[in-house]
């Protein structure tokens, strides 16, 4: 995205993610891949690894923007688009071969279509199974089109690594060294009972059925999102209620946006707050409203934050909006959450409550301002980044 944006980056290495010494890699691309540099390395291995590295902060609207047009080109070939991230999806094409043709072609027609209106390049798997097609895909990177034909299955999944499985990660791959286990093949080899033993039930079952692509997931379309929140891991630790509370501004704001962009409202607030020892606590309040006004989102989550004592140290500090509630297109205003019950703590000083009809129409006229202008172009004076920090990661 970032060389295809910036055509001066083309060939070098590319590394997005929290630029702040507690951040980590969110993407990087394949040259600086070769320098050992992949998604979720810390940030600062990532720059003794690459030093002539470009590192970037990740430009979360830009990457909606365009994962939202590349999933309306799926879903222009079948409804049965299941999104797995901002750029995966899987498709069930079964019904769409009499308008659109086979699997295959219709994978090509998606990948033109992908590169004409947006200008990038996709890969695309197509199996019988969405394990294999998720691995075909990942085969077949970075710009490629991989067929698994039915019958030949077990001849491109047997000699892949184990760690190609959706379940296997390090320790489990020990316990699998353990045993002689290298490939998928020798894996499907072993007697069920034997990975069971080793691997517990679930894990055993799960495991020795993927080693025969024995995979019957659907794909589901429009799965119905749960949470829609934002998080952020500080530079250094924040020790007072104060600059938590200038902090609350931005993540409010992000979960507000996203939340009337996806037309829901939140019937839930959760604060989520990690110490510097990696102690998480999350703390939550149900309203008698449901809401998608960051001025609610901010008030509720800071009365949260202010019943818990900061003084050891946060690391990082978020917040969500839960039990998601469709919006009806006639609703113009929000209801108030301020007929709080009597024993609700305090509000903050200093934080008066704004009246719900006036803040609605400013947080929708924001709106515009940043769909016409950019995202940057308005935000709240509190929520200034502290130094060395980035944007807030969104969460789901």
């Amino acid at each position: 995205m970032e060389q295809h944006d910036d055509p001066t980056l083309a060939g070098r290495p590319v590394i997005v993610g929290g630029l702040g010494p507690r951040g980590v890699v969110a993407a990087a691309s394949y040259e600086a891949r070769a320098f050992g540099v992949y998604s979720a390395t810390p940030m600062v291995r990532a720059r003794r690894a690459c030093p002539d590295g470009v590192f970037l902060a990740p430009r979360f609207e830009r990457y909606r923007d365009l994962s939202t047009e590349i999933m309306q080109i799926m879903k222009s070939y079948t409804p049965l688009v299941e999104p797995i991230s901002l750029d995966e999806a899987f498709l069930d094409v079964e019904g769409s071969r009499r308008l659109h043709g086979t699997g295959p072609e219709i994978a090509a027609a998606v990948r033109a279509r992908v590169k004409a209106d947006t200008g990038l390049t996709a890969s695309v798997g197509v199996a019988t199974t969405k394990l294999l097609a998720k691995l075909a895909s990942d085969l077949s990177k970075p710009d490629g089109l991989l067929v698994v034909e039915p019958g030949t299955e077990l001849d491109l999944l047997h000699p892949l690594s184990v760690r190609r499985l959706w379940g296997v990660g390090p320790a489990t791959e020990r316990k699998l060294t353990a045993l002689g286990v290298a490939t998928v093949g020798e894996l499907a080899a072993l007697p069920e009972e034997t990975l069971v033993m080793a691997l517990g039930r679930a894990s055993g079952r799960h495991l020795h059925e993927l080693a025969w692509n024995r995979d019957n997931r659907a794909v589901v379309a429009d799965q119905e999102v749960k949470s829609i929140g934002h998080e952020e891991t500080f530079p250094v630790d924040l020790h007072d209620h104060g600059a938590l509370d200038h902090r609350l501004v931005g993540l409010a704001d992000g979960v507000a946006s996203r939340l009337r962009a996806a037309a829901v409202t939140a019937r839930t607030v959760q604060l989520k707050v990690r110490f510097g020892d990696f102690t998480t606590v999350t703390r939550s309040r149900t309203l008698a409203e449901p809401t998608d006004l960051a001025a609610d989102l901010r008030r509720v989550a800071g009365e949260l934050l202010h019943t818990l004592d900061v003084a050891p140290g946060v690391r990082l500090l978020g917040v969500s909006g839960q039990q998601l509630v469709r919006r009806a297109p006639a609703t113009a205003d929000q209801g108030t959450l301020f007929a709080a019950p009597a024993d609700d703590p305090p509000e903050p000083p200093g934080d008066p409550a704004p009246d719900p009809g006036r803040q609605a129409a400013l947080e929708r006229s924001v709106d515009e301002v940043r769909a016409r202008f950019g995202p940057g172009a308005v935000g709240h004076g509190a929520a200034r980044s502290l130094p060395g920090e980035g944007p807030g990661r969104p969460t789901r």
